[in-house]
Order: structure tokens, then C-alpha cells, then sequence
């Protein structure tokens, strides 16, 4: 076992966004994570496919929900998404084909790094922004139409160029 490394993230309050769905799934990333990252070699492939397959299907419910809630920086933040997918099927790839458990051992601790950023800038104006609009996210209805401008005042939505922000 990989008992050498502390997980690179644990879930606290200063993660929370007052979004119970995404909070939750939040949580569940963190804890699959953890878990890849204190994996022994003969399980780290498992370990890194469950944490595939939630963020498969943690970032494809964020993306349906900016998408829905015609929330405006949503190519950057879907782009986003895709990075990190890409990159874990890549360290999958190389897991299984060549036998390349050190680079994903690398590159786990980072992910926990960009991880905790990333919820708490881009979902905390993706959350904002779904209070804003009423947005259900079991129905995947909104009570009020978006309003022209996607973040909180002084907020910055964009995650690179400006181009990227509309």
C-alpha cells in the first residue's frame, strides 16, 4: 500500500458550496481520490477507473446543468472537464498498457491541487449562478431566465482569455 502519502485533499467546509447535489459529489471525488492515491500497486488501475467513472459522470451533470441554465462561461469551464478526463484516461491507458503506475502517481496529488481551485472558484460561480436562475437540478428547470451577466459582481468567471469568457 501507498502508505507513504497523506491524500492530497480532504473534503471541509471550506470546500462546500451550499449545493447539496454538488457538494455531495464533491465529497464522493475527493473520497475516490483519496482512496487512488493510498492504493497498493495491484489495485491502483481499480482505484483510478472508479475515480474515472464518477468524473465522467460528476463533470457530464455539471456540463448538462451550464448548458440547461445557459450559464456563459460554460466553454471554459466544460473545457476544463475534458483536461482532466483526457488526463485520467491517459494514466489508464498507461496503467494497463505499459505498466506505468509512477506517472499516475505523480499526477493524482495534482489533481487534488487543481481540484480544490477549481471548485472553489469555477463551481462556486457555476453554483452562484444556478441560485441565481432557480435552477432545479433534479428537473433541470429554472424558475428565472439568466440575466446578462454569469457571475457575481467583481467575480471572474473566465478561466483564460477573454474570448473564453462568452
Amino acid at each position: 500500500m501507498n502508505t507513504t502519502a497523506a491524500p492530497s485533499l480532504s473534503w471541509s467546509q471550506d470546500l462546500a458550496l451550499g449545493h447539496a447535489v454538488l457538494d455531495q459529489t464533491h465529497q464522493e471525488f475527493i473520497d475516490l481520490l483519496g482512496l487512488a492515491e493510498a492504493a497498493d500497486d495491484a489495485s491502483l488501475i481499480v482505484r483510478l477507473q472508479a475515480l474515472f467513472e464518477h468524473t465522467v459522470e460528476h463533470f457530464a451533470m455539471e456540463d448538462d446543468w451550464m448548458k440547461a441554465s445557459d450559464f456563459g462561461p460554460q466553454h471554459c469551464h466544460g473545457t476544463q472537464h475534458q483536461v482532466v478526463i483526457q488526463t485520467l484516461q491517459e494514466l489508464l491507458r498507461r496503467a494497463r498498457e505499459e505498466g506505468d503506475l509512477g506517472l499516475t502517481r505523480e499526477i493524482l496529488p495534482e489533481l487534488g491541487k487543481w481540484f480544490a481551485q477549481h471548485a472553489q472558484t469555477m463551481d462556486a460561480v457555476l453554483t452562484w449562478h444556478l441560485d441565481q436562475v432557480g435552477f432545479d437540478p433534479l428537473t433541470g428547470q429554472m424558475s428565472r431566465a439568466p440575466t446578462a451577466s454569469p457571475t457575481p459582481s467583481g467575480e471572474a468567471a473566465a478561466c483564460g482569455p477573454a474570448s473564453c469568457s462568452s
